[in-house]
C-alpha cells in the first residue's frame, strides 16, 4: 500500500531547487520539483469524500477546468505540437507543473477535470497514470472532480474501470454514477451543490448546481460513425436531479422566484458548438467541431428545464471559445495537456470560472449575483485572456478588454 499525499513533496522539491531558478526559470523549477514528487506518488485507500461544497466568506466559489491532459508515462512521454525550442526537455511533466502553478496562482476552489485525463494507449500502467495526472490536486488538498473523455478506457481498464479508481482518490468528489438509480449509460453521472456562505441565509441551500455527464466515446450503433452522445436515460437523470433542486431552492427557507444557476460538464461538445462563428463568440474557433453525428437533444433538455447558465467541454484542443445560444453560454477550455494535439507557439491553457453573490441589505451574502470566466496560459507570466461575464441577473456575455499590463 502506498502512502497518503500530501502537499510537502512539492514544497520540499521547489525549495532544494530554489537556487537553480535563474538557471531554468519558473516552469523548469516546478517541472523538476514535479519530478521529485512523482517519484513517490501515492494513492491513499481510505478517506472520507463527501465534503460540502460551499462559497468562500468573500462571497466568491472559483471553479478552474482542467481538458485533455492526455497523461501517459511521465516524464518518458514526448510533447506533441511544441515549438524545436521547447522539444528537447518536454514531457508530461509539464503537464503536472501547468497545473501546479495554476493551483497556486488562482487557489481554486474545485478543479474540474473534463475527460481524456489520459492517453490511455499510451500508458505502461493506466491506473498509475491517473494517479500521476491527478497528483497536483490531491497533493494540494483540493477538491476535485473529473469526467471521462474518449481516450480514458483504452487500456487494460474499462470506462468503469477508470471511474471506479477515479473515485477512489483523495480529495475527489467524483461519482462512478448518482445513488439510487439503477440504469443509467456511462460512468460519471453526477451532480454537486455548492451552498452559500456559512452563517448567511443560504449556508443551507445549493445556491450553485454543478452537473457532470458521460458524453462516451464512439458510436456503439453500428449504421453511425463517429463519437458518442449523452443518451436519454442520462437527460432522465439531469431532468429529474434538476426538478428536485430546483423545488429546494425555490421553496422555504429564502424561497427564491427562480431556480439556482446550473454549470454543466462534459467531455465532447454538443452539434450546438457549430452554430457560432467569430461575430458572437468570444476566443478562437480552430478546427472544426468534433461532435456526434446525432443530436440526442440534450441542449433542448437542459434548455427546458431553465437552470443551465453554461456548459463547459474538451475534446476539440485548439478551440477555446465561449458562445451564447438562447440563453446558454456553450464553452471550450483548450487544450491543456503536453502530449495532446495542439499547435506549435499556441500556449496550453486553461479556464477559470467565478461565481459571486449578491451582497444583502443585512450585510450578508444571498444568492448569486453573477458567474465571470477567463483562460490563463501557460507562459511565463500565466496570461490572463477573454475575461467575460457569462451570467449576470439576466445578462450574459459581456466582456472586458484586458489591460495591457496582463497580456504582455
Amino acid at each position: 500500500m502506498r502512502l497518503p499525499l500530501n502537499g510537502s513533496c512539492v514544497s520540499v522539491g521547489i525549495k532544494k531547487m530554489e537556487e537553480k531558478k535563474k538557471t531554468i526559470g519558473v516552469r523548469g523549477l516546478l517541472a523538476v520539483a514535479a519530478v521529485l514528487c512523482l517519484s513517490s506518488l501515492a494513492v491513499a485507500t481510505e478517506e472520507t469524500k463527501q465534503k460540502q461544497l460551499r462559497f468562500r466568506e468573500n462571497g466568491e466559489f472559483k471553479i478552474l477546468q482542467v481538458a485533455d491532459m492526455h497523461y501517459a508515462d511521465g516524464k518518458t512521454t514526448p510533447c506533441r505540437n511544441v515549438l524545436p525550442s521547447e522539444n528537447v526537455s518536454c514531457s508530461d511533466l509539464n503537464t503536472t507543473a501547468f497545473l501546479h502553478r495554476m493551483i497556486l496562482a488562482e487557489k481554486p476552489d474545485l478543479i474540474v477535470f473534463t475527460g481524456d485525463n489520459i492517453y490511455a494507449a499510451d500508458t505502461t500502467d493506466a491506473a498509475r497514470s491517473l494517479d500521476a495526472a491527478f497528483s497536483p490536486a490531491i497533493f494540494a488538498s483540493i477538491p476535485w472532480a473529473a469526467v471521462l473523455g474518449n481516450h480514458d478506457q483504452q487500456s487494460a481498464l474499462s470506462r468503469e474501470g477508470v471511474m471506479k479508481h477515479i473515485v477512489s482518490l483523495n480529495h475527489t468528489l467524483s461519482q462512478v454514477n448518482p445513488s439510487g438509480v439503477d440504469l443509467i449509460d456511462g460512468f460519471g453521472n453526477y451532480n454537486l451543490e455548492v451552498h452559500g456562505v456559512e452563517g448567511s441565509g443560504f449556508e443551507n441551500k445549493s445556491v450553485l448546481n454543478l452537473y457532470f455527464l458521460d458524453s462516451g466515446d464512439n458510436s456503439k450503433v453500428p449504421s453511425v460513425s463517429g463519437y458518442d452522445w449523452i443518451k436519454p436515460s442520462q437527460q432522465l437523470w439531469f431532468q429529474r436531479a434538476s426538478m428536485k433542486l430546483r423545488r429546494a431552492y425555490m421553496s422555504k427557507p429564502e424561497a427564491q422566484k427562480a431556480p439556482a444557476p446550473g454549470l454543466v460538464y462534459f467531455h465532447i461538445p454538443l452539434p450546438e458548438f457549430a452554430r457560432f462563428d467569430s461575430s458572437n463568440f468570444t476566443g478562437v474557433k480552430q478546427e472544426r467541431i468534433s461532435s456526434a453525428s446525432v443530436n440526442s437533444g440534450f441542449f433542448a433538455t437542459m434548455l427546458e428545464a431553465g437552470d443551465v447558465k453554461a456548459v463547459f467541454t474538451g475534446h476539440d484542443h485548439v478551440n477555446d471559445f465561449c458562445g451564447e445560444l438562447t440563453g446558454i453560454q456553450l464553452c471550450y477550455a483548450g487544450g491543456f495537456g503536453y502530449h495532446a494535439y495542439g499547435k506549435a507557439g499556441w500556449a496550453r491553457r486553461t479556464r477559470v470560472v467565478v461565481a459571486t453573490l449578491e451582497k444583502t441589505d443585512k450585510a450578508s451574502w444571498g444568492p448569486l449575483k453573477s458567474i465571470k470566466t477567463w483562460k490563463r496560459l501557460d507562459d511565463q507570466n500565466l496570461t490572463t485572456i477573454d475575461v467575460q461575464v457569462l451570467w449576470s441577473n439576466g445578462t450574459s456575455g459581456i466582456h472586458y478588454k484586458i489591460p495591457s499590463q496582463y497580456t504582455a
